[in-house]
């Protein structure tokens, strides 16, 4: 079972468009929660997010990885699929 992949965009932001594109690139699903204006699930984003409200925000497997420059920083480190092959216990 592959992990659970979680992010939360805006559909024009070039940053969450350049993450999807490396989560497509090595072939995972992802869930996408498109945020565009909505206040109430920004709030919430942030909550799961330790307060962080730019745009996008990764989880996977429920633990938040950060934005688009947070996950390319674990594939450039060889440590995204690492956590992208661990499952949910």
């Amino acid at each position: 079972m592959a992990a659970k992949v979680e992010i939360y965009t805006w559909r024009t932001c070039p940053f969450c468009i350049r993450a999807k594109d490396l989560l497509r690139k090595k072939s995972v699903e992802f869930a996408e929660y498109s945020i565009d204006g909505d206040e109430a699930a920004r709030a919430e984003m942030a909550k799961r997010a330790n307060g962080r409200r730019s745009l996008p925000q990764i989880f996977i497997n429920d633990e938040h990885i950060g934005g688009c420059d947070d996950i390319h920083a674990l594939e450039a480190q060889g440590k995204l699929d690492p956590l992208l092959q661990a499952t949910l216990s």
